[in-house]
């Protein structure tokens, strides 16, 4: 398939609604803020708290376990407020990170990095060119459809490219419907989600033809990278290209962190 045709009607129908859902005052506000609580809550009334504060912190020991792998240009999906984005930079590698969330973009901006508002299922910049793509603090959730969205990154990748994900601390490989809701109650549009525990993405990522290319825990976080096979080719459409520099400059972006849920009883 052309790359021109990003996402299917459902990708793009589910990029739609999670992107309205991140875009509510709960999330804008707390990462204005730079605190939390701030939680995704699930049908059923259980919490998963969202790590406000660690996310609006410069990159931990844990991040930076994962950053140290990064080869070439670097794309991150749901950047949030930029911390990765930021410290990647200051390692020199090009980094472009992309979320669907204005205040995330904005706060990405304002650390000196790179991001475009933008959902992972539209048209992006240097589509099959990216040498690494991060899916961090619990982004293997966007879109609720794991496979549609390793399909996708597949699709913006590089042949040989490597994807790193956190992982959930626990064995679980669910699909929901959330929302994301402070301490006050206000919430916004329930949204798909996804948690995956390493052997549930590792599982997953097989079926799709990726193979395993690390796995490692890090102050109690989880990660997995995994990589393409050399062969594999991929249509794309953008004229944009990484190119080892600097990739695009302003806009806005997204992010969300499973820890251990909270019972919300």
């Amino acid at each position: 398939m052309s790359a021109a045709s990003t996402a299917s009607a459902t990708d793009t129908d589910t990029g739609t609604s999670t992107a309205s859902a991140w875009c509510v005052d709960p999330y804008a506000d707390a990462l204005r803020d730079g605190r939390g609580p701030l939680f995704l809550r699930r049908t059923d009334g259980w919490l998963l708290p969202l790590e406000v504060e660690r996310w609006c912190a410069q990159a931990d020991a844990a991040d930076l376990s994962a950053l140290r792998r990064c080869e070439g240009a670097v794309l991150d999906v749901g950047c949030g407020p930029g911390r990765l984005v930021a410290a990647l930079a200051l390692r020199g590698l090009p980094v472009l990170g992309i979320d669907v969330s204005e205040a995330a973009v904005s706060h990405t901006v304002e650390l000196g990095g790179q991001a475009l508002r933008r959902s992972v299922f539209e048209p992006l910049p240097g589509e099959g060119r990216w040498n690494t793509a991060l899916l961090i603090d619990g982004n293997v959730g966007i879109g609720g459809d794991p496979d549609a969205l390793l399909r996708r990154i597949a699709q913006l990748l590089a042949p040989d490219g490597l994807l790193i994900a956190e992982t959930a601390p626990v064995d679980v490989d669910e699909q929901v419907q959330v929302h994301v809701t402070d301490a006050q109650g206000a919430a916004g549009t329930p949204f798909p989600w996804a948690r995956l525990g390493s052997r549930a993405l590792l599982r997953r990522a097989r079926r799709l033809g990726w193979h395993a290319d690390g796995q490692w825990t890090a102050d109690g976080r989880c990660f997995v990278a995994l990589r393409r096979a050399r062969t594999e080719r991929i249509s794309i459409h953008s004229a944009d290209t990484p190119n080892n520099a600097a990739v695009i400059s302003s806009q806005r972006a997204r992010n969300t962190s499973p820890d251990e849920p909270v019972d919300a009883s």
